[in-house]
Parts: C-alpha cells; structure tokens; sequence
C-alpha cells in the first residue's frame, strides 16, 4: 500500500490494519515454513514494509502501537 494512502487513514484504521496485517505475515509465514514455496517472499516483504510504514506514521502522530 502506498504511504499516501495510508497517511488519509484515522489512527485507529491504521491501527486495526496493522493487526489485520501482523496476523496475514504470520500465515504466510506458516505456509512458506511448511510448503517451502519461495514465491510468497515477496508478498511476505511486502507486507512487512506496510507494517514498518504503518508503525512509523503512528509514531509521527504520538501514538504507540
């Protein structure tokens, strides 16, 4: 996702996503431990970058997540 649009998401949006994404990294986590199926690295680095986006617009705004 696109930090500008993650910038137009309330606190508690960005919030609600960043737990709906935490959960999303740990599946695909699983299925590539268990599958060993590469091609789902990069959506596994994609989502770890929207999440540090996400943690760091929250920091900006004073909020800890």
């Amino acid at each position: 996702m696109k930090i500008k649009n993650l910038r137009e998401l309330s606190t508690e949006a960005l919030n609600s996503k960043l737990k709906d994404l935490q959960l999303d990294l740990g599946v695909e986590k699983r299925n590539i431990a268990s599958t060993g199926v590469a091609s789902k690295k990069i959506k596994v680095r994609e989502i770890r970058r929207t999440i540090a986006q996400i943690m760091t617009l929250l920091k900006e705004r004073g909020v800890t997540a």
